[in-house]
């Protein structure tokens, strides 16, 4: 599958999960940018993530005024070949993935750390 193939699924699946979100944060959802790359760059390299990660989040969390912690504004990164390599290129456990990565990253959006987010099985 082509780069821009993957680019298409993974935008179709995070619309259909924004979807399914409960109002309130279906709406915030709506407002934060998802960019969709194929692998990290060194800029996320260089820190504290490992090359395989999924996803990430950045910038300031929601609630907080825009450019008090961080001068990135928000937005999610999600990163399709790393995504289709944990899949086993699996059409269908890429879809869902992508899914499980999104909402991980948008509970980093509502301002959940990380074991927030694992208990809510994200």
């Amino acid at each position: 599958m082509l780069f821009a193939q993957l680019v298409a699924r993974a935008e179709k699946v995070v619309a259909r999960t924004q979807q399914g979100l409960p109002t309130e944060i279906r709406k915030l959802s709506l407002e934060l940018p998802v960019s969709y790359h194929d692998w990290p760059g060194d800029d996320v390299l260089d820190g504290e993530f490992e090359p395989d990660i999924l996803g990430l989040f950045v910038g300031d969390h929601h609630g907080l005024e825009a450019g008090v912690g961080n001068a990135v504004p928000p937005q999610i990164f999600l990163y399709l070949e790393n995504i289709r390599d944990e899949a086993d290129g699996d059409p269908s456990r890429f879809d869902e993935e992508v899914r499980i990565t999104y909402l991980h990253e948008l509970g980093h959006y509502l301002g959940w750390d990380e074991d927030d987010v694992e208990a809510r099985g994200l």
